[in-house]
């Protein structure tokens, strides 16, 4: 852990007795970093496998950081694992709620987990609690599950404070870990100030390293996670539609990123093109949000145009394929190797991975497959079984052999900085088909065609004038002449 992460460590009178109901991707970041600020946190769920494996100082996907902060606050002892439910609960001061609520055919939310969770938490607990939602849950949710708290309690014949806060996640896959002990902001949805306060000194430590805490209704709170995650999403489908015209009509969208993206009303982040989105929130909150808006009589015609676009998106590079071999009967026979798997660098996460749709369209082109990715090759092996055209490879150089040509979809580091020249030497029929800008044009100058996202008109020129400063620092893959 790096000295900005110890420095966040609190004293000890801000430690409480947490509980943590889930160990999937949320609620295991959560309970771990909240260990980390300190709390004793006992997180539980259902999962046999998941919980031995945990308590073994193992963990159930690829997190950067995580595993080696697990192991630490599990010998710490600030960090438990247990299928126990009331051992879990015993002197839990607040107990976060982070099971998942996947989409359904028609786009809502299943809230069959959320709603489980939070009747077993009030079926047992003996004494009072604050319960957090961190779970992404359509607006109304918190209020409905108080009501349903209060009617377990009144079967009980008890009467126990236990207040529903709802505190919606921001965490980045891959970047989990810093998001997560340095968020840029905290929601607390809360209907009173005393409701709000446990949750409030959890997070202490965190506020007084600088984060912001926005106090607001639950409602506002459980839409304001779906607006981010919508507005995000958006960016990327706008910029992805604006990569077709680009295609279409001859200009480069790397030149229109940056001059749209130096722009301070708008700014540079989320304006990368490529296959399109995938992973657990945007494809379903989008969904989820369209659902919603439909409910209430709304059309949501932007947002469906959001998700139409991604799922167009996402064919973009079988159709380059196929316009560069004459059509997709062309492909019957060819080797692909395709590189990256997982839908973002910086984690094994395959769900609504552009990579799945592309192998789908190969398959069902007849083409073989030869697949690499830095961490998520057991997943998808594990996802697709063994097929008889689909080979896994254990490097982006075993992809290549035999390949007649390459398609990249997922933009580890590692493939642009691969050797231009050992691709040229591999691919018999010398194409790449980048689906994520991230190669530089010099791999042209090793007699490979280079096909990438909204760049048809793009004319590269790696001996004349400088480089185009890029909107992360890096420079663009050609020079502006010096006549310009």
């Amino acid at each position: 852990m790096n000295d900005e992460q110890q420095a966040l460590q609190p004293t000890s009178k801000h430690a409480m007795r947490i509980t943590v109901i889930g160990v999937g991707y949320v609620g295991l970041v959560t309970a771990t970093c909240l260990a980390e600020l300190g709390h004793v946190v006992a997180a539980v769920d259902n999962d046999a496998a998941k919980i031995d494996s945990l308590s073994r100082g193992g963990i159930p996907f690829f997190e950067p950081d995580l595993q080696a902060l697990v192991q630490k606050h599990s010998a710490s002892k600030r960090l438990s694992f247990t299928r126990d439910l009331g051992k879990a609960l015993r002197g839990a001061e607040l107990v976060f709620i982070a099971v998942g609520t996947p989409s359904g055919d028609n786009g809502a939310a299943d809230l069959r987990a959320v709603e489980s969770a939070v009747l077993r938490v009030a079926a047992v607990l003996a004494a009072p609690a604050t319960l957090v939602i961190k779970s992404t849950v359509p607006m109304g949710t918190n209020e409905e599950l108080h009501k349903a708290v209060a009617g377990v309690l009144r079967s009980r014949r008890v009467s126990l404070r236990l207040p529903l806060v709802s505190n919606p996640e921001f965490l980045r896959e891959g970047m989990a870990v810093r998001d997560c002990l340095k968020p840029d902001r905290i929601i607390v949805g809360a209907l009173s100030d005393d409701d709000a306060a446990p949750l409030l000194r959890a997070y202490t430590p965190l506020v007084d390293a600088g984060a912001k805490l926005l106090r607001m209704s639950p409602r506002s709170a459980e839409l304001t996670k779906y607006a981010a995650n919508g507005m995000l999403a958006a960016r990327i489908s706008f910029m992805n539609e604006m990569a077709q015209i680009a295609d279409a009509t001859g200009a480069d969208i790397e030149d229109v990123r940056a001059g749209v993206g130096t722009d301070p009303r708008i700014g540079p982040d989320f304006l990368r093109v490529g296959v399109g989105y995938g992973g657990s929130c945007f494809p379903k909150d989008v969904r989820s949000l369209v659902h919603i808006a439909h409910r209430h009589g709304l059309a949501g015609h932007m947002l469906r145009a959001v998700e139409q676009t991604n799922e167009q998106q996402k064919r973009m590079l079988f159709d380059k394929m196929c316009a560069f071999y004459g059509g997709p009967e062309a492909l019957r026979g060819k080797r692909i190797a395709l590189w990256g798997l997982a839908f973002k660098p910086g984690t094994d996460d395959l769900r609504e991975a552009p990579s799945l749709e592309l192998m789908r369209q190969l398959l069902g082109a007849g083409a073989d497959v030869a697949a690499y990715d830095p961490i998520a090759v057991p997943n998808a092996a594990r996802l697709w079984g063994n097929l008889p055209r689909v080979r896994w490879c254990h490097s982006a150089q075993g992809a290549l052999e035999g390949a007649d040509a390459l398609a990249l979809v997922t933009e580890w580091s590692e493939f642009a900085a691969f050797d231009p020249a050992t691709v040229a030497k591999e691919l018999a029929d010398d194409v790449v088909f980048d689906g994520r800008n991230v190669l530089p044009a010099a791999w042209r100058g090793f007699g490979l065609q280079l096909i990438q996202i909204g760049r048809a008109g793009a004319v590269p020129s790696a001996e004349e004038g400088a480089p185009l400063p890029l909107l992360d620092g890096s420079f663009a893959p050609w020079s502006i002449p010096a006549t310009r």
